[in-house]
């Protein structure tokens, strides 16, 4: 807290409203529906901005695409862009009410869980530009097919100026909206250049994100900025930590799923330079009935990887060297396996919690 904040007790956070006072909270908030609540005020707070939103949704790349266009508009805009993974009833409301009067442009992120619950989001922030990354089996759980993925992603070109869709997914090929190409794609120098436009980052995976991001930017009216564009992602997505030994660690704890997971597997294989691989892997959550297919095609995937753990029951299906059921047990597994020198991935979906796996191994 800082003087002159709201205080919005949401969940347990009615524990500290005393704390919040004493801090200078210039008001204090118990709300009967915290999403209810979070919404108005997102509603009122959106009432006041000038600037031209953009909302990013999709199954898989839409925080990294964030983080790109917003590093692709910081040298040119007054721009805010969500923090982190902040795309839900409570993150998109929290992201408006960080636009100030002399914000250019304000970069949101929209996640989902079942149908409408994009409509809603969007009906809060109202933005000019929405953006669809891709179409994939995530959520399965509760929307039962990939074509019910789609059709709640596209509820966000309901409301947009202008929409902006993958032109090589069939699934929304019928919607009114521009169409991002695959990218043209090279390295340069220890970076990747995208469409022409040179980027700090190396991962191969992020090239279809800078595409996208780079017809966000192009719908907003802005130029590409001279290169190299520094882009700081979002923490553990695929952030790189030397470890011992000349050892790499590739942090991207975040979430897992089918496509991201194979993406992050073909990123340690060329990131890792001659060095021994090894994977920890967690669970891939809401895949419903056809969770153990995936897994074991992401198994499948992983065969040439030197060491891989599972973690989880649903990671038996990598048919791993090692398994652990939890994270806290899968930091003595990695401890014990991993050498020094080695490149090592770990991903699993936010449930898992692998990021204490990585913070283990860096220390």
């Amino acid at each position: 807290m800082r003087p002159g904040d709201l205080f919005v007790a949401v969940g347990g956070g009615v524990a500290y409203l005393d704390d919040a006072r004493a801090n200078g909270a210039v008001a204090t908030l118990v709300p009967d529906d915290d999403f209810a609540a979070m919404a108005a005020i997102g509603r009122a707070a959106r009432e006041r901005i000038t600037a031209r939103v953009v909302a990013i949704t999709g199954s898989v790349g839409k925080t990294s695409t964030k983080d790109i266009l917003t590093a692709l508009l910081r040298p040119q805009a007054n721009v805010v862009g969500a923090e982190d993974g902040y795309n839900n009833e409570l993150g998109v409301p929290l992201t408006l009410c960080r636009v100030e009067a002399d914000t250019d442009v304000v970069v949101t992120e929209m996640g989902m869980r079942g149908p409408g619950q994009i409509r809603a989001l969007a009906e809060i922030a109202r933005p000019h530009v929405g953006l669809i990354t891709a179409i994939a089996p995530v959520h399965l759980e509760l929307l039962g097919s990939i074509e019910n993925i789609a059709r709640a992603k596209a509820e966000l070109l309901e409301f947009v100026e202008i929409g902006i869709v993958p032109a090589n997914e069939p699934l929304l090929a019928h919607y009114e909206a521009r169409r991002f190409e695959a990218p043209a794609v090279e390295a340069r120098n220890g970076h990747l250049v995208v469409n022409s436009v040179e980027f700090s980052f190396t991962a191969r995976h992020q090239a279809a994100n800078a595409a996208a991001a780079l017809a966000a930017l192009d719908a907003l009216g802005y130029p590409p900025p001279p290169g190299p564009v520094e882009v700081e992602f979002s923490r553990w997505r695929s952030q790189e930590v030397a470890l011992p030994g000349g050892g790499l660690l590739i942090n991207d704890a975040w979430n897992a799923n089918p496509v991201a997971m194979r993406a992050a597997l073909a990123h340690l294989e060329e990131r890792a330079a001659g060095r021994r691989t090894v994977a920890i892997l967690g669970d891939m959550a809401e895949l419903g009935p056809d969770a153990p297919a995936y897994h074991e095609e992401i198994g499948r995937t992983a065969g040439t990887v030197a060491i891989v753990i599972g973690v989880g029951e649903l990671a038996r299906g990598y048919d791993p060297d090692a398994w652990a059921p939890t994270a806290v047990e899968a930091v003595e597994l990695a401890r014990e396996l991993v050498r020094p020198g080695d490149a090592v991935l770990v991903k699993g979906s936010r449930s898992v919690g692998l990021e204490i796996v990585a913070e283990a191994l860096t220390q």
